[in-house]
């Protein structure tokens, strides 16, 4: 690393940028038996688990409500074909929240499939990492004192911009595995709804959100892609121009890129919750 302390400044927040980018790949790729350690999904499993007992009771509840609300008499509860239609919805409901924590984990698979097909398709097997352009290095390397004086406020600025970036970006991914969590823990109650017919649409939301969340991954890392592909190709840089100008040029074109990916990543719940009509 360079003795003067522009040039540190810029590369430490790179550095910083980096290393949140890296971060975040990992995460994605994470499941969340392994986040951690596992010691989070073990207590959302203890929650899920004795939470079941409340949607067993729910069940009935959600139940005995639509066959009130579904049948108009109790002689049409005698038909055999509608007596069996109910007994069916019954014991699917049932195994919904008994293997409840199985069907997540299973579409989650499915989505960490997809997340793994985009990695392989696009030929990335992790970010690529942001680099000050030797052009820029030598330039402020070259300035007298008086001269560097300019590039202190534009680096403390630019610096304390990506600094902050980076942390609502990795708060963002952080922020999908609480989702995802909860999800999981709460999913008993909202699964028990299945055992109704004018109440099946609580469950059917559920889902879909629950969906929603674990395919924030995808657009997620499509997102880091991009980035990547215009980290790989950095502003071209006028070796005429001043030094100032060069690093706030450089600077401007690497925040509003960083903009446009931490933007996708805040976004991604609400692109994949457009996308699946919620």
């Amino acid at each position: 690393m360079s003795d003067n302390w522009v040039i540190q400044n810029l590369e430490n927040a790179l550095q910083v940028w980096n290393g949140k980018l890296s971060e975040i790949w990992q995460l994605i790729t994470q499941s969340p038996q392994d986040f951690k350690g596992g010691a989070i999904w073990n207590v959302v499993v203890s929650i899920h688990g004795g939470l079941q007992a409340i949607g067993y009771a729910l069940l009935v509840l959600f139940f005995v409500i639509g066959v009130m609300k579904t049948c108009g008499s109790f002689a049409e509860i005698k038909k055999p074909e509608h007596a069996l239609k109910l007994f069916v919805r019954f014991a699917l409901a049932k195994g919904v929240i008994t293997y409840g924590m199985e069907l997540m984990l299973a579409l989650l698979n499915i989505i960490q499939g997809v997340i793994s097909t985009i990695m392989n398709a696009a030929g990335f097997g992790a970010p690529q990492d942001t680099v000050l352009p030797q052009e820029i290095v030598t330039a402020i390397e070259d300035c007298g004192f008086f001269e560097s004086i300019p590039l202190w406020a534009v680096t403390l600025i630019g610096g304390l911009f990506i600094w902050v970036l980076s942390f609502i970006m990795i708060l963002s991914v952080y922020g999908r595995f609480f989702k995802m969590y909860m999800y999981t823990a709460i999913a008993p109650i909202p699964l028990s709804s299945f055992a109704g017919e004018p109440s099946q649409n609580v469950g059917k939301s559920f889902l879909k959100s629950y969906a929603a969340v674990c395919l924030e991954g995808a657009i997620i890392v499509l997102a880091c892609i991009i980035f990547s592909v215009f980290a790989s190709s950095p502003p071209v840089v006028n070796p005429d121009a001043a030094a100032a100008s060069m690093v706030w040029s450089y600077i401007g074109e690497l925040i509003f890129n960083m903009l446009i990916l931490v933007g996708s990543v805040k976004m991604a719940d609400r692109i994949v919750r457009e996308m699946m009509g919620l």
